[in-house]
């Protein structure tokens, strides 16, 4: 009954979702993603004239979604098999996701994804000489020592900390971090596997979006290189115009 009436009070140009914490959803960007601008020029790409018409159906982005996710890790996992090598680990499925679902954002951009795993990667390993635990093995949460809980702090601690001087944050760069700090992989060689499986879906994000049409950047951020580029401006003493210093009208 509530729903009902939540219904009947919005106003017809309201979007679905306004108000109860979804947001909105857009016919370009269902959800608040960007998935459906990779979607469509996929769909162009390959000439499906009927899924090209439903590109910004949720169904479809949601499908869409199942088959890029799948493809994507499961080519690492491929490699994986076949090399034997640790190619493929947790914290890449939510940098998959970035690269597909938002890749115009910061933290998705080619920079951030690199410099932040690998910050993470160097911070694990620094906790882990620190506390003594590089030959350790791998702990279980029946077997968590003081020093392992303190390796695995202070490698998210000096993960988030330099991934903001570095400006380059990258969210699941924190869980590759954990992922060596609790010993799961934490010898130098399987650091560099790890390092190479981020950027061969690095590699992966480019040619697809870039393929769609999308603007997805080959380095840095497009919104933070502009950023950067512009000058600083401080914010005007209160009764004052930021324009011309003058005092404000009343």
């Amino acid at each position: 009954m509530r729903e009902d009436r939540d219904t009947h009070s919005r106003t017809p140009a309201e979007a679905w979702g306004a108000g109860r914490g979804y947001g909105p959803i857009s016919p370009r960007h269902p959800l608040g993603g960007e998935m459906s601008d990779v979607a469509r020029g996929i769909f162009s790409r390959m000439r499906l004239p009927r899924l090209l018409q439903r590109y910004a159906e949720v169904p479809v982005l949601a499908a869409f979604s199942f088959v890029n996710g799948f493809v994507s890790i499961g080519l690492m996992a491929a490699l994986a098999v076949a090399t034997k090598a640790p190619f493929v680990f947790p914290s890449l499925g939510p940098t998959a996701f970035l690269f597909f679902y938002t890749p115009r954002a910061a933290s998705a951009a080619p920079r951030n994804t690199l410099i932040g795993h690998s910050i993470g990667i160097a911070a694990a390993y620094f906790s882990l000489l620190v506390t003594g635990l590089t030959h350790a093995g791998p702990a279980t949460a029946a077997s968590v020592t003081f020093p392992r809980a303190l390796a695995a702090a202070l490698s998210l601690g000096l993960t988030a900390g330099l991934m903001v001087l570095a400006r380059a944050p990258h969210p699941p760069a924190a869980a590759t971090t954990l992922i060596v700090s609790l010993g799961i992989l934490d010898q130098p060689p399987m650091l560099l596997v790890l390092l190479g499986g981020v950027a061969l879906l690095t590699m992966q994000a480019i040619l697809i979006n870039r393929l769609a049409g999308v603007d997805y950047p080959l380095w840095a951020p497009r919104q933070a290189r502009a950023a950067e580029d512009a000058p600083a401006q401080l914010p005007a003493p209160p009764g004052r115009s930021a324009a011309a210093g003058t005092e404000a009208p009343p």
